[in-house]
């Protein structure tokens, strides 16, 4: 079957800006390498396998959740509404939103360009009537917005937790560009994962079927293939555990010797147990996201949490004069 046309849009930052992120990250004390890196087209099937573990709660939760209150956001959003997903990835929870909002366009975003291909062909070939458009970019940097909404209203959506990965600063001036996305009468729907105890997390980060740390892991194969770094993914393990005074989950990449790496012609010395910081998930209360929401400028309207508490999902207002 032919796939239908959807327009894509390329921002895909340039192998440059990951060098020049990564050898930033690797000189720095302690060493780190963003979260989004992640996510090549391998990187991305990974995350989709963590999704279905029966350790990670977050998705199955989040999807629920969306199932019972997909009538609600739409009443919320209203007619004439653009759809725009911020890390898209396999697509799966936009569907929950798809028939209820019934949105006159769709535009997902995500940094991995022949995942995010893939998923929006997709979802245009099951949903005729959607005006699907992607844009591969990295979306916690400026980018120029297509215009695919006219002056109707946009939605965004940020599921998957994904904003506890960003420092507190960070989530903060994610928040403030996405409400400038969306103004003047715009909103977000975000999930975000709620504080619970720790042997939950602990379980969520370090699955029995080890596929968390393949996709950890799989971050220092994409420096082999993109940057031809000489490292050996063999000689570092996973670690993640969560570090109850900052109220995250860390993962790191611990090395297993003394051993030096090679990247971009610069080396890097490691020591057994010396480790690269690559990821953080920040996890908040209720009343702490809002307090975040709101010195963003975007107006609390409505959350929806899952009888057991473990997860919520909020409506954010970009309405004109909230927040002023």
């Amino acid at each position: 079957m032919k796939q239908p046309a959807i327009r894509f849009y390329d921002e895909h930052p340039t192998p440059a800006t990951m060098q020049e992120e990564v050898l930033q990250g690797l000189s720095a004390q302690p060493r780190r390498i963003a979260p989004k890196f992640f996510y090549d087209e391998r990187g991305s099937h990974l995350f989709d396998a963590i999704c279905e573990l029966p350790e990670y709660y977050l998705t199955r939760t989040e999807m629920g959740i969306l199932e019972s209150c997909a009538d609600d956001v739409a009443q919320l959003a209203g007619p004439d509404t653009t759809l725009i997903e911020l890390g898209s990835g396999a697509s799966r929870k936009i569907r929950l939103l798809l028939e209820a909002v019934r949105p006159r366009s769709y535009l997902g975003i995500d940094i991995s360009r022949e995942f995010l291909r893939q998923s929006v062909e997709r979802l245009a070939q099951d949903y005729p009537w959607l005006d699907a458009h992607a844009t591969c970019a990295d979306f916690m940097q400026d980018f120029e917005l297509p215009d695919v909404a006219g002056d109707g209203k946009k939605l965004a959506f940020f599921p998957g937790s994904t904003i506890g990965n960003f420092e507190p600063d960070e989530a903060l001036a994610f928040l403030q560009r996405v409400r400038r996305m969306v103004q003047p009468d715009g909103a977000l729907l975000i999930g975000v994962d709620l504080k619970k105890g720790p042997q939950i997390l602990h379980a969520a980060y370090n699955d029995r079927a080890g596929i968390t740390a393949q996709f950890n892991l799989n971050l220092l194969q994409r420096l082999r293939d993109e940057l031809d770094a000489e490292i050996s993914p063999q000689n570092f393990r996973h670690r993640a555990f969560y570090n109850s005074v900052r109220g995250r989950i860390e993962m790191h990449l611990v090395s297993r010797c003394a051993q030096d790496i090679r990247v971009c012609g610069r080396r890097f010395h490691f020591e057994s147990g010396d480790g690269i910081h690559t990821e953080n998930s920040y996890k908040y209360s209720v009343a702490g996201f809002h307090a975040l929401a709101r010195a963003a400028r975007l107006h609390p309207h409505q959350v929806w949490l899952d009888v057991a508490g473990l997860f919520s999902v909020h409506y954010l207002s970009a309405e004109r004069g909230v927040g002023r």
